[in-house]
C-alpha cells in the first residue's frame, strides 16, 4: 500500500468510526436498544460509565439501557436523554484498532423526579474491527461537571417521534 493509500484508508476509517459514534448517540436518545447493542463488540468489552456502572458485557448494559431509558408511565417515557459528542481525537493503533476521545454534552429530563441534568465530561474508547465494521470496545465515561435543577412548576413536556 502506497502512502497515499495508506492515508485514504486512514480518512475512511475514521470516518466510519465518527459515524459508529454518531450511531451510539442516537440510539440513545431513540431508545433504540438493539442498534444500541450493534455498537459494541459481541464479547470482551470494557465499559465504565461511572455512577451508572462497570460492565464486562455489552449484554449487562444493554439491560440497564432497557431497563432506564424504556421505563415508561401513563404519559410517557420517564427519561428523555440528549447526546451530542463532539471534538473527536482518533488515533489508530492498527488497521484493525483505534483509540478515540471526545467530549459530550448530555442533556437528561427526569420526568419521574421532575428534573433536569445537563452534564459535560469525556469519553475515552477503544474501537476495534470485528467482522468488517468498527465496533466499541473499551468504553469509558468520566463527568466533569453536572447542573441539576428541577423543572419548574407548570413546564410541559410534550413527547413525540416514539412508537407506542
Amino acid at each position: 500500500m502506497t502512502d497515499l493509500e495508506q492515508r485514504i484508508a486512514e480518512l475512511e476509517a475514521r470516518e466510519e468510526i465518527k459515524q459508529l459514534k454518531h450511531r451510539y448517540l442516537r440510539a440513545c436518545d431513540a431508545k433504540d436498544p438493539q442498534a444500541f447493542r450493534d455498537c459494541f463488540v459481541a464479547a470482551g468489552a470494557d465499559l465504565d460509565y461511572g455512577p451508572l456502572g462497570k460492565f464486562d458485557t455489552v449484554d449487562d448494559l444493554v439491560a440497564i439501557f432497557e431497563r432506564i431509558a424504556l421505563a415508561k408511565g401513563e404519559d410517557g417515557f420517564f427519561i428523555l436523554d440528549m447526546h451530542h459528542a463532539m471534538h473527536p481525537s482518533i488515533d489508530f493503533v492498527s488497521d484493525t484498532e483505534a483509540t478515540g476521545a471526545w467530549t459530550l454534552r448530555f442533556r437528561q429530563v427526569n420526568l419521574h423526579d421532575r428534573t433536569e441534568r445537563v452534564t459535560t465530561g469525556n469519553y475515552d474508547d477503544v474501537y476495534v474491527k470485528e467482522d468488517g465494521r468498527w465496533r466499541i470496545k473499551k468504553h469509558h465515561f468520566n463527568a466533569l461537571w453536572t447542573v441539576a435543577r428541577p423543572l419548574p412548576e407548570g413546564v410541559a413536556v410534550m413527547q413525540m417521534g416514539w412508537d407506542g
